[in-house]
């Protein structure tokens, strides 16, 4: 009887395919971290878990476990080695919410151009004669480059060409096809989309250490360019950034993601209010895209105990591999 932990809080939808799998034991932890999650996995056959680090430390204390179910599709905070070590399979969910995060970013990239948090804010400190600053501007005809052109970026694409944009888009693992077949420009440096563009968006995986978008970055953009992320916290530095914003090198940032998660207030970034709109990670968090969620993540676990997993949801495929090939010794 697999004992499943749920550690965070997730739609009800998810909840239910696990409370009604036959032979399965629920544990829900609500909060989202490690400490309140940690002391349940030495009994945890199956780990389903939002957002929070799961390090080597974790992995070890959880000695019968068999799967971890991300509940969403990055998983830099795992340690996939530590998994493999034991050859516990690591499942992502799959296509459910690229058009929440596509429609997210466009709504960041509207509220820059339009001004409306800047507007909302006059109109309460009874200036509304910001209205004659004519400091607004239309998005139709600009240019938006994209950084990566998956699910999302594509998803992003279609919005913004429906805004009249003109689209570019940086992804080196995918063929021409894939842009020809939206009918954006493909950018094979970085640097030269950076320069061209009135408008850049985030939606590559956080690689390494060192920002994707740091100063050197953020110097190339044209004056009054709006950078959007809706990825993850640390591809673009952040300190940078607001030097950028307090010097008007930039028209405005939309961050969805930040590196320390909560916000760490004290942040120079934070005090650059005028032209920076923050939402707290929830560009994928819709009531439907969280229900769609959900319910990928947990029937990942129940697929797995019932030997119907769908391989195409699982990050490290080898430890498939090697579990069938046990399962056939003597």
């Amino acid at each position: 009887m697999p004992n499943v932990l749920v550690a965070g809080k997730i739609h009800a939808a998810g909840l239910e395919i696990l409370r009604n799998a036959p032979g399965f034991n629920v544990t829900l932890v609500p909060e989202v971290s490690v400490e309140s999650y940690a002391p349940h996995l030495p009994q945890a056959d199956a780990l389903l878990i939002r957002t929070q680090p799961m390090t080597a430390k974790e992995i070890a204390s959880a000695t019968q476990l068999k799967i971890v179910s991300r509940h969403g599709v990055g998983y830099d905070s795992v340690d996939i080695n530590a998994l493999n070590e034991r050859n516990i399979p690591l499942t992502i969910v799959g296509d459910v919410n690229s058009l929440s995060v596509a429609e997210h970013t466009l709504t960041l990239l509207l509220a820059l151009a339009k001004r409306v948090t800047w507007f909302d804010n006059g109109i309460r400190a009874n200036e509304w004669n910001r209205r004659n600053t004519f400091s607004a501007v239309e998005i139709a005809h600009r240019k938006l480059f994209i950084l990566g052109f998956g699910r999302i970026g594509r998803e992003v694409a279609r919005l913004a060409q429906s805004f009249r944009m003109q689209v570019m888009a940086y992804d080196p693992y995918l063929p021409d096809d894939v842009f020809n077949a939206q009918s954006v420009e493909r950018v094979i440096d970085i640097h030269q989309g950076l320069a061209a563009a009135d408008a850049v968006t985030v939606h590559l995986p956080l690689s390494g250490e060192k920002p994707l978008i740091g100063k050197t970055e953020l110097a190339m953009m044209k004056p009054g360019a709006f950078l959007i992320n809706t990825a993850r916290g640390g591809i673009v530095d952040e300190d940078a950034l607001a030097q950028a914003l307090a010097n008007n090198q930039l028209g405005g940032a939309g961050l969805d993601v930040l590196k320390a998660e909560p916000a760490n207030l004290s942040d120079a970034l934070l005090a650059q209010s005028d032209r920076l709109i923050l939402s707290p990670h929830s560009a994928g968090l819709t009531e439907e895209a969280a229900m769609r969620m959900s319910v990928s993540a947990a029937t990942n676990i129940v697929d797995y105990f019932n030997g119907q997993l769908d391989d195409t949801l699982v990050v490290n495929k080898q430890v498939l591999a090697l579990q069938n090939l046990m399962s056939q010794l003597p």
